[in-house]
């Protein structure tokens, strides 16, 4: 029940976020890889494009342009000015370019993760000592995350090139249909590895991400009935739930530029930890970009799945020793 009121990745999420990748050859940094270096002088002729069953993959798709801000090299457009240039170019339903990809990734990603966590956490709890100590939730989230988010890499990489589709020119669009129709042919031309590719990145943010939402929201949640100001109502819930998406955009924001960058990368990165040397090489923010929209992303998913969550524990008399 509450895989289907979550979302993330996490990760959401985020078809604006390699809009701005591409730059003159004049400006181009050292840094620059091959693929991005020989686009230089196409920046003027290339359209941009700006990711329910959960509160992510619907309810938070147009703020997706993340993608675009997080693979460009340098800074050539904000958020807002990107989202115009989006609709004026390609109309308002591009916003939600790669729905299909962001909600399958919701249903394997989301639901792995929330049920590995909340069935080992509810097991654990059973005993006379009452709710888990922090720490043991961490290893919890972290573990269930991590789990949720190799499972759900394929989608994830679908929907990454999704959204960053409309930014290339034509010749290298690679115009999937849809989610399924993205990983077949990423299995059928690629192979097997390129559908997880990226794996590593998505499994340590799936991991952040679910320390920073699940667990920091049983935490905040205890200690705030524990001061005695507040009862278990839904106020609470939107306190807790606010803490823990900040939490989790904080935690999770520097995997999700790697994981980004792997997955969307055409070669020029030789593996992660080159993939983090060249990001870095742009100053320690270079991890941080994107921060914005990602927090309008998630902090607001992360109430909702939370307050829905609640209500649906409370109407099915579920009670949880956080």
């Amino acid at each position: 029940m509450s895989s289907l009121s979550a979302g993330h990745t996490a990760h959401p999420a985020s078809t604006f976020l390699g809009l701005t990748s591409e730059h003159s050859a004049s400006s181009a940094p050292p840094c620059a890889s091959p693929s991005e270096s020989a686009q230089a002088g196409s920046w003027r002729s290339q359209r941009v494009l700006p990711p329910t069953l959960q509160s992510d993959g619907t309810l938070s798709q147009p703020v997706k342009h993340k993608v675009h801000l997080q693979t460009q090299q340098e800074v050539k457009m904000r958020m807002t000015g990107m989202a115009l240039r989006v609709i004026r170019t390609d109309g308002f339903l591009a916003l939600y370019n790669g729905l299909s990809a962001s909600l399958c990734r919701q249903m394997t990603y989301s639901l792995t993760r929330f049920a590995i966590y909340e069935t080992a956490r509810d097991r654990l709890s059973q005993g006379p000592q009452g709710p888990l100590p922090f720490y043991q939730k961490v290893l919890l989230g972290a573990a269930g995350g991590f789990t949720g988010g190799f499972v759900g890499t394929p989608a994830d990489m679908v929907n990454v090139r999704m959204q960053n589709d409309m930014k290339q020119p034509m010749h290298l669009r690679r115009n999937y249909s849809h989610a399924l129709d993205g990983m077949y042919r990423v299995l059928r031309e690629e192979g097997l590895k390129k559908l997880f590719s990226g794996a590593t990145m998505a499994s340590s943010r799936g991991a952040l991400v679910t320390v920073g939402q699940l667990s920091c929201y049983d935490q905040a949640k205890q200690l705030v009935l524990t001061t005695g100001f507040l009862s278990d109502n839904i106020f609470t819930h939107f306190l807790a739930s606010f803490i823990a998406g900040g939490c989790a955009t904080f935690l999770c924001q520097p995997m999700d530029v790697l994981k980004t960058r792997l997955m969307n990368s055409q070669g020029e990165y030789r593996g992660v930890v080159h993939c983090a040397v060249e990001t870095a090489r742009l100053g320690p923010l270079a991890f941080y970009k994107g921060f914005v929209p990602a927090a309008i992303r998630l902090v607001p998913h992360t109430v909702l799945t939370f307050v829905f969550l609640e209500q649906l524990r409370k109407y099915f008399g579920i009670k949880v020793l956080a």
